[in-house]
């Protein structure tokens, strides 16, 4: 037989090799949330690409593919601190997949032994949280500072590293749960929304320093008239 009524069924053969062998290697893909599981802080992805399938035939067709399963979420943390946050249905996130496979590290951490011979497998994959498609974007992102915040930017942190100030916007309000609270500058309530009550305080307070109401001192030295014209004596 002439080889080279061979070559084309050869070269054919070689990139379909190609073809499934680059269809089955995974390093990233885009998805979406389908649940979380907050005990084992992993989720379900749909990824967001879908995987081309080529028929004997030759011709080609797209399918989902399968829910990405048990992907660790990725919260950014060090030394013994970490942000978390609440992740929902819905979230858009960046599924990565390990060169091996990950069930002994997920399992125990640590370094251990391969378990299985996968590579780049839709099994092993950890999400990375906060990427966005264009539909999702977010509006009003500062260029000047850094912030936490809410997606629609109504209750934020803000850091401005020019300015060195730090906002807190909270329209719900700010609880502190600490047995104590120590501030080492001035306290300004300014009462712009105009409550009834700008500052209310439950419990005993003491005070070290004069103390003013409308420009009048109130404190220990503070006095009355009395009966016969002249002043009583400060406060006991």
């Amino acid at each position: 037989m002439n080889k080279n009524e061979i070559a084309p069924d050869a070269l054919e053969v070689f990139r379909l090799g190609v073809f499934v062998a680059k269809n089955e290697t995974h390093v990233a893909l885009p998805g979406t949330v389908e649940s979380y599981d907050v005990d084992a802080q992993t989720v379900v992805v749909q990824a967001g690409i879908k995987a081309t399938l080529r028929a004997e035939d030759g011709t080609l067709s797209t399918v989902a593919l399968p829910l990405l399963v048990d992907c660790p979420v990725q919260f950014p943390a060090g030394g013994g601190a970490t942000m978390t946050f609440p992740v929902t249905k819905g979230d858009e996130c960046l599924v990565v997949f390990a060169d091996g496979a990950i069930d002994a590290w997920w399992q125990s951490g640590g370094v251990g032994e391969k378990v299985s011979v996968r590579m780049h497998d839709l099994s092993d994959g950890f999400a990375l949280l906060g990427f966005r498609s264009k539909p999702r974007v977010l509006a009003n992102v500062s260029t000047t500072s850094a912030q936490l915040r809410s997606d629609d930017g109504s209750t934020f942190v803000d850091l401005n590293p020019a300015g060195q100030v730090v906002k807190v916007k909270a329209p719900g309000g700010i609880t502190l749960d600490a047995p104590t609270v120590t501030m080492t500058g001035a306290i300004a309530v300014l009462n712009e929304d105009g409550a009834r009550t700008a500052c209310s305080i439950n419990g005993a307070t003491q005070f070290a320093g004069e103390v003013f109401a409308n420009g009048k001192r109130v404190d220990d030295t503070h006095t009355h008239p009395d009966a016969q014209g002249g002043n009583t004596g400060p406060v006991n």
